[in-house]
């Protein structure tokens, strides 16, 4: 009976390393790309719903594109707009774009290259066409 549990343990951990070889911790670049992300969907929702505050429509735009260095700018200032703070979307999205922005200028500040620092870009993004279905 002891050589199968030891067969039956050995099974266990050679699985458990292979879960774990396949499930890499998160780069800061892919954790800064997916939170980026996020905050722009969020963005987007908070736009389009139907909430009854006109503040809601005079925040600043925000749509991030990491790669821009103007993105920290960006996140400055959305998060230092001092309207909406009774809007408890608008306030969560302001602590999700605070972290972005540590997380940034922190914790990821070396490992991150920016490609460009086009202001406009992020004022009136280029979208890739819809593809139809």
């Amino acid at each position: 009976k002891l050589p199968t549990m030891k067969m039956l343990l050995s099974l266990i951990a050679l699985l458990s390393a292979a879960l774990l070889a396949n499930a890499a911790p998160p780069t800061c670049y892919s954790r800064v790309l997916s939170l980026s992300k996020e905050i722009t969907e969020s963005f987007k929702e908070l736009q389009t719903s139907k909430t009854e505050d006109s503040c809601v429509e005079m925040l600043p735009k925000l749509y991030l594109d990491i790669h821009n260095y103007c993105v920290l700018a960006k996140l400055r200032e959305f998060v230092a707009y001092p309207r909406c703070e009774r809007v408890l979307e608008v306030s969560e999205l302001k602590e999700k774009a605070r972290s972005l922005y540590t997380i940034m200028i922190s914790y990821c500040r070396r490992d991150l290259v920016f490609l460009t620092d086009d202001c406009s870009a992020l004022e009136n993004p280029i979208l890739p066409p819809i593809e139809p279905s």
